[in-house]
């Protein structure tokens, strides 16, 4: 059995069930509808959660309390001599810089290392098997948190968004852009890398927009990537708040873009999708640490 632990969030994508048969520990995100607090994958399902967001409910996303964490830390190191806790990157939550800050304490000084690898959806869930297989190698919780945190401007996810009703209700455009854009079917492309999720480029239709998330990722490994990827080390990953059909299309895409490439796939976390809707389709990369 290995010494070092791993804990994430479900950011990563990584349901509970998923978490046991890999043996780490999935920290449920709150959030908040309609002024009650939910937590994602434990007491509301993904139907029940899509439905509701259709209706434009009051939703919000939170940070988990330090005492949630620093339990779910408790219990993990029952288990293991020292874990690798790995968040939602700290560009998009504080989650992460409190995390740090209960590491501190004397009780986990030397015994939690928190990566602020960057990530979020499955670039992150990427990085956890990453750490996983480097650790079955012999790494210490050390050396992974320095590898990870070496390659994580070494990573980027970009999402289509379907509906624009969505960004204009979490007030990130206005109802004017929205009534406009929709009208001319725009779909805006959203890209993260390690800092905040922010506009990239809008297309006019989701089949325009599918082939521009495909040509960038193309074009950042041309120009930056080319070795690693011919060696096979770098992933190209993909994600969904769209239904099935219409995910495995996306995914079925993608390979046929990067052939001989196995493409990882997750629903996106409850807390990216009341922001981008539902339909949202992406497309990431990361580069193996």
């Amino acid at each position: 059995m290995r010494k070092t632990g791993i804990v994430t969030d479900s950011h990563s994508g990584i349901s509970q069930e998923e978490a046991e048969r890999l043996g780490i520990y999935v920290l449920p995100m709150p959030f908040y509808m309609n002024d009650v607090c939910y937590y994602e994958g434990i007491n509301i399902t993904r139907e029940e959660f899509l439905e509701r967001l259709s209706r434009l409910e009051n939703i919000s996303t939170s940070q988990p309390s330090p005492e949630s964490v620093m339990e779910l830390w408790d219990k993990a190191l029952l288990n293991y001599e020292d874990i690798l806790y790995i968040p939602i990157s700290s560009g998009l939550s504080g989650s992460c810089q409190t995390a740090m800050m209960l590491s501190r304490e004397e009780k986990y000084e030397g015994r939690v290392y928190v990566v602020d690898n960057g990530s979020v959806a499955t670039p992150l869930h990427q990085s956890i098997l990453d750490a996983l297989e480097l650790l079955e190698q012999g790494c210490s919780a050390a050396e992974v948190k320095e590898r990870m945190e070496r390659v994580k401007t070494k990573t980027g996810i970009y999402i289509a968004v379907d509906d624009l009703k969505y960004l204009k209700h979490g007030g990130r455009i206005s109802a004017g852009v929205a009534l406009v854009g929709g009208l001319l079917n725009v779909k805006p492309v959203l890209h993260f890398d390690i800092g905040i999720l922010e506009l990239h480029k809008n297309c006019r239709g989701l089949k325009r927009a599918k082939q521009t998330m495909i040509d960038d990722v193309k074009k950042v490994i041309e120009d930056s990537y080319q070795d690693e990827y011919h060696a096979g080390n770098v992933h190209i990953v993909a994600a969904s708040s769209a239904g099935k059909e219409e995910t495995d299309a996306w995914v079925k895409e993608i390979e046929a873009a990067f052939p001989g490439r196995t493409i990882l796939c997750d629903d996106l976390s409850f807390g990216v999708t009341c922001h981008i809707g539902p339909g949202g389709l992406g497309i990431g990369y990361s580069l193996k640490p």
